[in-house]
């Protein structure tokens, strides 16, 4: 099978699945990161292959929606590229992509590092702040029913891995406890360029919500 029915199947496949998936997870996520690293890849010259399945198939199966279990992504993207016949060497890359490219609190450190993750999770990463990421962290907030803002429950800058996962805070702190945070993280010159903009954006959003918030006429 040649690399265009690869990923043309892949697509069918992921939007398939995500059929019924939250908003700020579903195959428009998908989409735009998997345009976001193709993007990316082109000046990187990285295997496009790799970063499109990578893309592709990354929240297949989101760890926040399986009870925190972190082993069915990478085992279902498996499973369907096997099915495919794809080569081994690239499902192995594909799998440590999906493991490797969460955020998980930003003090965990990444056992696997390739050119190709580093620009999925750029991509991934990219979907995360600006105004998407803004729309997406108060959707994914209004899932969970989470308050939007309390005044009183400041953020928590050091969370472990675990506390990251089980956080239960105000959305807006989501924004200091994450997403202010992408912009220094980015791994590629190309990501880090995009971000600058979109952490801009970021900034002076909070700064009109805040200005509402205390209703500063």
């Amino acid at each position: 099978m040649n690399q265009q029915s690869i990923i043309e199947q892949t697509v069918a496949h992921v939007k398939l699945t995500l059929s019924d998936a939250e908003g700020g997870h579903d195959w428009w996520h998908i989409h735009r990161v998997w345009k976001t690293a193709q993007h990316i890849a082109t000046a990187e010259h990285a295997d496009e292959l790799v970063v499109a399945l990578g893309a592709l198939l990354h929240d297949i199966a989101d760890s926040k929606f399986h009870n925190g279990d972190e082993t069915v992504g990478p085992r279902k993207a498996r499973e369907w590229l096997v099915s495919l016949g794809v080569d081994e060497p690239v499902i192995l890359h594909v799998e440590n992509i999906i493991t490797h490219i969460s955020f998980k609190g930003g003090n965990h450190q990444q056992a696997f590092k390739s050119k190709e993750l580093d620009i999925v999770q750029d991509a991934d990463r990219l979907d995360a702040i600006g105004a998407i990421g803004i729309a997406r962290a108060f959707n994914y907030g209004g899932f969970k029913n989470r308050p939007l803002h309390d005044p009183g429950i400041q953020p928590n800058m050091n969370m472990s891995k675990e506390e990251y996962k089980s956080n239960k805070a105000p959305t807006i702190n989501h924004f200091y406890e994450k997403l202010l945070l992408l912009k220094d993280r980015m791994n590629t010159e190309t990501g880090r360029r995009l971000a600058m903009q979109r952490h801009v954006f970021m900034e002076n959003y909070l700064k009109q919500f805040y200005g509402e918030w205390d209703a500063e006429f």
